[in-house]
């Protein structure tokens, strides 16, 4: 279970503990396997949203990731554990902008991750609006998390830069 406090403040996860599995040769966590921590922590940030499973197989609408930025900023091990912290950025009638971290139990940062979300009707499957009853919850967490301050890596684009 999460413990987060959504009027200002980032939702937080449940821990995670980092698995042997995910430990690549270099000994440690394999990049793959940020992708799978922040999708079980970003899962549960979506079901608070109101997106979760039972949302998925009642509704037959879902979630779909469209564009994913990672930065890799400080190795994982096998026993480590993180949680997730979440930030709602922005939506519009079809899409969401999220900015999760890993945070180590330990308080550093290990990843971020940048996120633009479709919501998808499961029939097609197409790209459709969110229905108005999820709505509120959307612009609570809006407004909840536009008193935070905007992420540095929030837009960062890839590139090198040339003298």
């Amino acid at each position: 279970m999460s413990a987060h406090n959504p009027d200002g403040e980032l939702y937080h996860s449940a821990l995670i503990p980092i698995e042997k599995e995910w430990i690549d040769y270099n000994g440690h966590l394999n990049m793959a396997y940020y992708n799978v921590v922040f999708d079980r922590g970003g899962d549960e940030f979506l079901a608070e949203l109101g997106f979760g499973p039972k949302y998925a197989a009642e509704r037959k609408l879902t979630i779909y990731t469209a564009e994913v930025h990672i930065c890799y900023v400080q190795e994982l091990h096998l026993d480590d554990v993180v949680t997730v912290t979440s930030q709602l950025i922005d939506y519009d009638g079809k899409r969401l902008h999220t900015y999760n971290e890993i945070i180590h139990k330990d308080g550093w940062v290990a990843a971020t991750c940048e996120v633009l979300s479709l919501h998808v009707d499961m029939s097609g499957p197409k790209v459709s609006p969110f229905p108005e009853d999820v709505l509120p919850k959307l612009e609570f967490y809006k407004q909840a998390h536009a008193k935070l301050p905007v992420p540095a890596r929030v837009g960062r684009t890839i590139g090198i830069k040339r003298k």
